[in-house]
């Protein structure tokens, strides 16, 4: 850990993402775990953020919020209202954050938004490479696949996500609804059930299924005359957003302030 570009502090350590974070700071050298935020009660309070792994780290697990200190940047996965008030935390400090959180209300997008105005912050849907290479991809079929082609989006989740439609599969139909310069909010079919007549021409459909403990599973679909052209990712593990969202961290290093995604940290803009 010598030498290591980024300082972090992860929240919810002793959730499933969480503890992807946690192993994957102890393999990536150019980050560091300096701090190790869980909730009140947690049994994890007062141990090694890597016990469950049964591992060490030298950083104890802890409720509270002065931790995050230690830090140049705290990596967030958890739920709306738990990542503004990390947020407002990370404001008062000067900390930057990365932000995997989804479900958010137009109107706390704008308070993410604001915050990048004193602080640097990398706000995804999803931190995977592999998933944001899709989304290029995506795009990139639905810019020569603008005519003649109905475009659906599928997606599947564990049975615990609480959001729906996915952050993912709502950033596949942005990118979709980009391509064709439309807003989203126009064309998006959000259900379908009853006598709903024909398919109405440049709309995106979007379907949903949720049950076990499926990771992900992401697809877009362009259905033309004859032909089915499928973009697709599938997440086998949380491995892949965890090293993202790392990268992220370390992408923030020189920054101040300003609000990115995964396409400029990987400088996916340039294609």
């Amino acid at each position: 850990m010598q030498g290591a570009d980024m300082n972090i502090a992860i929240t919810g350590v002793s959730g499933k993402m969480g503890q992807t974070l946690v192993r994957a700071s102890l393999e990536d050298n150019s980050v560091k775990l300096t701090a190790a935020i869980d909730r009140p009660g947690s049994p994890l309070i007062g141990k090694d953020a890597a016990i469950l792994l049964g591992k060490k780290t030298e950083v104890i697990v802890s409720d509270d919020m002065d931790e995050i200190k230690k830090a140049n940047c705290l990596i967030d996965f958890s739920r709306p209202h738990g990542t503004l008030t990390h947020l407002e935390y990370c404001l008062k400090h000067k900390i930057n954050i990365v932000i995997g959180t989804t479900g958010f209300s137009k109107d706390e997008l704008k308070t993410i938004k604001n915050a990048s105005t004193k602080i640097a912050i990398v706000h995804s849907s999803n931190m995977s490479i592999g998933v944001n290479v899709t989304f290029k991809l995506v795009e990139i079929a639905a810019k020569m696949l603008n005519s003649g082609y109905d475009a659906e989006i599928f997606e599947a989740h564990h049975k615990d996500k609480i959001d729906s439609p996915s952050g993912t599969s709502i950033t596949m139909g942005e990118a979709i609804a980009s391509a064709w310069n439309v807003p989203l909010s126009d064309v998006a079919t959000w259900t379908r059930h009853g006598n709903i007549g024909a398919r109405k021409p440049g709309t995106i459909g979007f379907s949903v299924l949720r049950g076990g403990d499926i990771i992900g599973d992401h697809k877009a679909y362009f259905c033309g005359k004859g032909e089915t052209i499928e973009v697709a990712h599938h997440s086998g593990s949380r491995d892949g957003y965890a090293s993202g969202a790392l990268l992220a961290s370390t992408f923030l290093k020189d920054k101040q302030s300003g609000y990115y995604n995964m396409a400029d940290v990987l400088n996916l803009n340039s294609y």
